[in-house]
């Protein structure tokens, strides 16, 4: 199968070939020292502040969501929190359920965060702000400069969810003012699923250290503590993190971040420019390189998805709820090249030719 999802993403031969291993026991200094190496890597490769730690929970990037919002957030916070997708609404839910007081600024789903959204709560007394930096359902990418600086206009905590768009879009945790950072294994790391690192900088451990945390298998405190030996409180995703630490060599010695960053904008693009004569509508006001949004005209984006699956086995990533018939989604992180576009576009310009398109 040739996979356009968003995540889990196609992995290179090398973090392929770690994952066919036995997995090895991982309390010992050597893989301590592969954790602390870990940690390292994305902290430059963020650009995050000085002295910034990283936490690696096992689980989804919504396991790092929910590590970060009760873990640094707490009742006596007033958040801002923006609704652009599926994911902003789960920031949304989030703050719900761990009873923290928050207002959301709701976005027309597609548009991106312009000031206007930001005016009605300037200097208003929230303490913290919440967004994903990459609205990976809608295909969008938030203005990290504007958001950089409303919130340093309002001294607010900023918490940025960039698990789709790290290693995918330009993000610069320091330059931006953030304060937690969080990204998953199965998007531009193009890893197998399991580990959600959270880079936190000192001022999210200060938060760490005075709230009290809620969740034993989430407590950041913990995980904190442990990761000064390079280990983790439990029994961590060990063969993720020995990929993790594969790929985030590779792209060390690839140019770093910026050169990754440039690579999928180059395989977005081409994507894009390929698929301009075909009945599908593009998504491409502030669209991310991660994933390109794609509206269908006079047929079903299900169909497409499906015969797409079934006949030429090739996964792109299909949209819940109102939108699953009228639009899917291809990805562009992982290990894709121009050759990959190719086929995907001569699989949608025979499915066109079908009359499966209208």
């Amino acid at each position: 199968m040739l996979n356009f999802a968003v995540g889990p993403v196609p992995s290179n031969d090398q973090v392929r070939a770690i994952g066919s291993q036995d997995i090895p026991y991982f309390r010992t200094k050597e893989f301590s020292e592969i954790m602390l190496q870990n940690e390292r890597m994305l902290c430059g490769l963020a650009h995050a502040p000085k002295d910034s730690r990283v936490c690696f929970i096992s689980g989804s990037g919504t396991a790092g969501m929910e590590a970060a919002v009760m873990g640094t957030l707490d009742r006596q916070d007033r958040a801002l929190v923006v609704d652009g997708g599926s994911f902003g609404h789960r920031f949304v839910e989030m703050l719900s359920r761990h009873h923290i007081p928050h207002d959301v600024i709701k976005l027309v789903y597609g548009t991106a965060l312009c000031e206007g959204d930001l005016l009605p709560y300037e200097d208003k007394g929230y303490t913290a702000f919440l967004i994903n930096l990459g609205e990976t359902s809608q295909g969008i990418l938030y203005d990290a400069e504007l958001i950089g600086s409303f919130c340093a206009r309002n001294g607010l905590f900023l918490i940025v969810d960039t698990i789709s768009s790290f290693l995918a879009d330009p993000f610069d945790m320091e330059a931006i003012g953030a304060d937690v950072m969080i990204t998953g294994s199965q998007k531009a790391l193009a890893c197998p699923p399991g580990v959600a690192p959270i880079i936190l900088s000192p001022v999210a451990m200060e938060r760490i250290n005075r709230i009290e945390q809620p969740c034993m298998y989430l407590d950041l405190r913990l995980a904190l503590e442990n990761g000064k030996r390079g280990q983790t409180p439990f029994t961590p995703a060990v063969g993720t993190l020995l990929q993790i630490y594969a790929r985030l060599q590779a792209i060390e010695d690839s140019g770093g971040a910026a050169a990754e960053v440039s690579r999928v904008a180059r395989i977005a693009q081409n994507f894009r420019d390929l698929i301009v004569d075909l009945p599908l509508d593009q998504r491409l006001t502030s669209p991310s390189n991660a994933v390109t949004y794609l509206s269908t005209r006079d047929c079903s984006a299900r169909k497409i998805f499906e015969v797409l699956k079934d006949e030429y086995e090739i996964w792109v990533c299909p949209n819940g709820g109102a939108s699953a018939e009228k639009s899917f989604r291809v990805g562009h992180i992982g290990e894709h090249d121009f050759a990959d576009n190719a086929l995907l576009v001569a699989a949608l310009r025979d499915v066109c030719r079908r009359g499966l398109m209208g």
